[in-house]
């Protein structure tokens, strides 16, 4: 059984998708730093706000001792947007990745058509042709 895994896990599909996940990993956390370092403070300079700090308060809170709000309700749609952002970049690299890999990859030459030989009609008629004999 161990030898069965140890083939399966060395399949190269396994291995290629196990790079591709680490690698896709990284790449999100590039772009996540990328989006909430340079986008978002962009955005919000552009509306003077803090982009991430963006918010719906449902229900207003109190301040309690330390300064802390308690019993806030709010939903945050700074963060959300800053995450659909995320999405829209990561798509966007990956759908110019793929359409890269395609435009470089050979087009197959269509196949060699069969070398013509008797239609069935011909066949027919020597086989009628070789009974009569």
């Amino acid at each position: 059984m161990l030898k069965e895994f140890k083939e399966f896990a060395m399949k190269g599909n396994l291995v290629d998708i196990a790079v591709a996940f680490v690698m896709g990993a990284a790449f999100n956390k590039v772009v996540t730093a990328f989006t909430g370092g340079i986008v978002s403070p962009l955005i919000g300079l552009i509306f003077d706000t803090n982009f991430k700090d963006l918010k719906w308060i449902v229900k207003e809170g109190t301040a309690n001792d330390a300064g802390e709000v308690v019993g806030e309700v709010a939903v945050l749609y700074g963060d959300f947007i800053t995450n659909l952002l995320d999405f829209i970049i990561v798509a966007f690299v990956m759908f110019m990745l793929i359409k890269g890999i395609n435009k470089s990859k050979k087009k197959e030459e269509p196949a060699p058509e069969a070398p013509a030989g008797p239609t069935e009609l011909d066949l027919l008629t020597e086989i009628r042709d070789a009974l009569k004999k």
